[in-house]
């Protein structure tokens, strides 16, 4: 026999052979279905899937590694989610990560089997996405940025930060969160305003279309400032909200430090990215083999308040010197 062939019938043979007691098949890593509001492409998406990134990185998660991540923008119509969740569960993921509250509604109504975590909820109770804070119960987790309850503070803010102001436009964006939550927020806001003897006309918007037609509503009812409520959309709209704003020469008050950064003048509330970052915490334990319905979720205990004294010089305003010293940043 030719040495060729030997070595050829050889190599056969041993293909043929069964594998050692100790070699393994690699590993399925699990794979994460992500769904955030904006475009992928777009800056504030790309802002929060990096935090979301980081967080993984900071327990050990590299992507394409031992985790795999399937992206989903809503490209800021948050009706596209029941499209995007039915998506990511024909595609059998092993978890769904919803950036919000009508992302994680849409993905509970998908599938009550997969696990989902939800980084920014506004009042998961009230919104039927959990039993309890406490112990949650079904297939959602994740944290909560206490929208309800602190909107009546930026009313405070706002009447603290412009002592003479009477008139106030409430941008707000119907269907954002459930029926009940969107009530008590509406309603503890009304009910703040007329405590601080402040009008409040709530101006409704479905799409970032419509954001002209209603600061035009906003000056033909003599609005001296405007209220932000917090959504998703208003969240995505904002850069446009700002310049609208600053357009119109209305000081805002809003939830997130992003619309201070861009030129709003207060901000106060939970870090968003921080909330990004902080939900990998739950990816990381449903992995591991917790389950959704024992893991807590988490209340945010620290708030920021940042005011835009630039902005407040180029409206001619005067920003009282208490709310200056309590501010945990001023942005000169």
């Amino acid at each position: 026999m030719k040495r060729r062939e030997f070595i050829t019938l050889l190599g056969g043979a041993a293909a043929a052979l069964p594998l050692p007691l100790n070699a393994q098949p690699s590993a399925k890593i699990p794979r994460i279905g992500l769904m955030v509001t904006g475009s992928l492409e777009s800056p504030e998406a790309r802002v929060q899937l990096d935090a979301f990134r980081e967080g993984l990185r900071q327990l050990g998660y590299t992507e394409d590694r031992n985790i795999a991540i399937e992206c989903r923008g809503a490209d800021g119509r948050i009706e596209r989610f029941p499209t995007l969740a039915a998506e990511l569960v024909r595609l059998e993921v092993d978890l769904i990560f919803a950036a919000n509250t009508p992302a994680a509604l849409a993905a509970r109504q998908a599938t009550t089997a997969i696990p989902i975590v939800a980084a920014v909820m506004g009042d998961p109770i009230e919104d039927g996405l959990v039993a309890s804070l406490a112990q949650p119960g079904g297939n959602v987790t994740g944290l909560t940025f206490l929208a309800p309850e602190l909107t009546a503070k930026r009313m405070q803010l706002l009447k603290d930060a412009l002592p003479n102001v009477s008139r106030v436009a409430g941008l707000w964006h119907p269907g954002a969160y459930g029926e009940r939550t969107m009530r008590d927020m509406l309603q503890a806001t009304e009910a703040a305003a007329r405590t601080l003897g402040v009008h409040l006309q709530l101006i409704e918007v479905r799409a970032a279309e419509e954001l002209e037609r209603a600061f035009s509503t906003m000056m033909k009812e003599r609005a001296e400032a405007l209220f932000l409520f917090p959504t998703p959309m208003l969240f995505l709209a904002r850069r446009r909200i700002v310049e609208l704003a600053a357009t119109h020469r209305l000081p805002s008050v809003a939830q997130a430090r992003e619309f201070v950064e861009l030129g709003g003048l207060i901000a106060y509330g939970a870090n968003i990215n921080d909330l990004f970052r902080r939900s990998t915490v739950y990816v990381d334990k449903i992995l591991k083999g917790a389950k959704p319905a024992d893991l807590p979720v988490e209340q945010p205990t620290r708030f920021e308040l940042v005011i835009n004294l630039k902005t407040a010089r180029s409206l001619d305003l005067e920003i009282p010197r208490d709310l200056l010293l309590v501010a945990d940043e001023v942005i000169e």
